[in-house]
C-alpha cells in the first residue's frame, strides 16, 4: 500500500461521526469519509502512519444492500449537508445506535450490570424531513466563474457551493425564500464574497423559523464592499420580493447584517432592520422563548422537546413531586434547560460565557414568569470559584469539544453533586469526560441517544451519573 495508490474494498462499518472502515487485501484497514456499511468503493490512499490508512472516497462501485433505490433529496451525495439520506430512517437509527454502543461499552464501568440495563437505545426525531428551524445558506458558484449559487458547500469542498432549492431537511418556506433571494441577486449580477481573495459582497442568507409559532426571521449577511452599486435600493427590492412571497409562516423580521471577518462564518459586525423586528418567538414544552438572529437554540424544535423530556425523565422518573432542590445548569446557553427544570426545582443557577445568551436567558425566564432562575455570565471554570451553595443536581451541556479537564475536576471534586445529567452533541467528547468522571467516584446510571439530526451523522446523547456512596 502506497500513498496515492487507488484501491477497492467493502465498507465493513461506519464509526462516529462518518468514518467508513474498509477491509483491504493490501494491508491495514482503511478509513474513508461519507460511506455506508456494505458499499463497495474505490478510494485513493492519502495518509499512511502507524499501521493505519486514511483514504479519499472516489466512487461507489456497488451500493449497500441497506440503501434505498433513490434518496429523498435530489442534492444528496453532492451537497455536504447530509450523510445518511440513502438509508431508511429505521436503518439510520440502527447505525447511530451501533456507533454509540461501540463508543460507550468499552468505557462505561457497569459494575456487574449488563450494559443494556443502562442503555435505552436511541429515540427518534418526531420529523425526519423539514425538521430544521435554522439554516445558514452560503453564496458562491458551483464552478469557477459560473452563475451565482446560494446553498450548501459541495461535499468535500471548501469553495464550491451547491444550489439546494429542493433541500429536504427544511420546509417549503426556506426553499421559496432561498430561490427568491438567489434569483434577485443573480439578475443584479452582484458579486459573492471570495474566500480566498476576501473580495465581494454577498456572504450568507440566514433563515430561522419557529416550528410552533410559524414566525420567520430572515437575515442577509454581506461584506461592506459595495463597489459603488445601489446597496440601499437592492436591499429594498429584496425586502419587497420576500414580503410578496406566498409563505406558510409569518415573516416578523428581515435584517441586513454586515460581516467583514475573513473567517467563513456568520458573524455580526452591525445589523440593520429592513422590516419588522430582530427576534422571533418559539415554544417548547409549554414555555415561550424569544430568539435573536445569533442566539443558540436547538435546530430541531420538536426533537428538542424529546431531548428535554428525556432529561426530565432521567432526573425525576415517574414522580411529579418537586425534588430537584438546587440545580446548577453549566454551559446554560439561552437557559432552555434551566427553565424546563425550574418548575420542579427550588433554585436553578445557569452559567454561560456568552453574554448575549445570558441576557436572552434572563429575558425568557421573566417572559415565562420563572422567578427561581439566576443566570451568570462567565467562564464555568472561573465562575465556580464564587458559587458557595452546594447543588443537588448539576446539568452539563457543553460545546462539542466537551469540558475542559480543569473545569471537570472542579465540578466533580470541589462542587460535587449527588447526581449529574450530561447532555452531549459529540459522543467522542462524552466518552473522554465519562472516563474522568468515573475516576472521580461517579457511576453511570442511564444512557440514551436522541436523534436530533435525521439524514446526518450527528446524534445527541444524555447520561445520568450518580455519585457512589462511600
Amino acid at each position: 500500500m502506497k500513498k496515492g495508490q487507488v484501491l477497492e474494498g467493502r465498507i465493513l462499518r461506519v464509526e462516529f461521526p462518518n468514518k467508513g472502515i474498509i477491509a483491504t487485501e493490501e494491508g491495514p484497514e482503511a478509513v474513508v469519509k461519507n460511506g455506508i456499511p456494505g458499499q463497495r468503493v474505490s478510494f485513493r490512499v492519502k495518509k499512511l502512519r502507524r499501521g493505519t490508512c486514511e483514504g479519499q472516497l472516489l466512487e461507489v462501485l456497488e451500493k449497500s444492500p441497506l440503501e434505498l433505490k433513490e434518496a429523498a433529496c435530489p442534492h444528496y451525495g453532492v451537497c455536504g449537508g447530509c450523510n445518511y439520506q440513502s438509508l431508511s430512517y429505521e436503518n439510520q437509527l440502527k447505525l447511530k445506535e451501533g456507533q454509540l454502543r461501540r463508543l460507550l461499552m468499552p468505557v462505561v464501568d457497569t459494575e456487574g450490570r449488563r450494559f443494556d440495563e443502562l442503555f435505552c437505545g436511541i429515540r427518534p426525531s418526531p420529523r425526519t424531513f423539514a425538521y430544521r428551524n435554522k439554516m445558514e445558506f452560503s453564496f458562491g458558484d458551483t464552478e469557477k466563474d459560473g452563475p451565482l449559487a446560494l446553498g450548501m458547500h459541495r461535499r468535500g469542498s471548501f469553495y464550491d457551493i451547491v444550489n439546494v432549492e429542493s433541500c429536504q431537511i427544511v420546509d417549503e418556506d426556506f426553499r421559496r425564500i432561498l430561490i427568491c433571494v438567489r434569483d434577485l441577486f443573480a439578475e443584479k449580477k452582484l458579486s459573492y464574497y471570495h474566500k480566498l481573495r476576501h473580495e465581494g459582497y454577498l456572504r450568507h442568507l440566514l433563515v430561522r423559523k419557529a416550528a410552533k409559532t410559524g414566525e420567520l426571521l430572515i437575515a442577509l449577511v454581506t461584506s461592506t464592499q459595495t463597489d459603488g452599486f445601489g446597496e440601499e435600493q437592492a436591499l429594498e427590492e429584496m425586502k419587497q420580493r420576500i414580503l410578496g412571497l406566498s409563505l406558510d409562516g409569518r415573516i416578523v423580521g428581515i435584517l441586513h447584517v454586515r460581516n467583514d471577518s475573513v473567517a467563513d462564518v456568520v458573524k455580526n459586525e452591525g445589523t440593520s432592520i429592513l422590516y419588522g423586528q430582530d427576534y422571533f418567538y418559539e415554544e417548547l414544552l409549554g414555555l415561550k422563548f424569544k430568539i435573536t438572529p445569533f442566539s443558540f437554540f436547538q435546530t430541531n424544535s420538536l426533537g428538542a422537546e424529546v431531548l428535554y423530556e428525556t432529561a426530565r425523565e432521567f432526573i425525576f422518573g415517574e414522580s411529579k413531586e418537586k425534588k430537584a432542590g438546587t440545580v446548577y445548569d453549566l454551559y446554560s446557553g439561552t437557559g432552555t434547560i434551566a427553565q424546563m427544570l425550574s418548575p420542579a426545582a427550588d433554585r436553578v443557577i445557569g452559567v454561560e460565557i456568552v453574554e448575549e445568551a445570558v441576557e436572552a436567558a434572563r429575558e425568557n425566564a421573566a417572559l415565562n414568569g420563572l422567578s427561581n432562575c439566576e443566570f451568570i455570565a462567565g467562564d464555568v471554570l472561573k465562575v465556580m470559584d464564587g458559587l458557595t451553595e452546594k447543588p443537588d443536581l448539576i446539568v452539563l451541556d457543553p460545546p462539542r469539544d466537551g469540558i475542559h479537564p480543569k473545569a471537570l475536576e472542579k465540578i466533580a471534586k470541589r462542587i460535587g453533586a449527588g447526581r449529574m445529567v450530561y447532555i452531549s452533541c459529540k459522543p467522542t467528547s462524552l466518552v473522554r469526560d465519562l472516563e474522568i468522571l468515573q475516576g472521580y467516584g461517579y457511576r453511570v446510571e442511564r444512557i440514551c441517544g436522541v436523534d436530533m439530526f435525521p439524514g446526518t451523522c450527528h446524534v445527541e446523547t444524555i447520561v445520568l451519573i450518580q455519585k457512589k456512596t462511600s
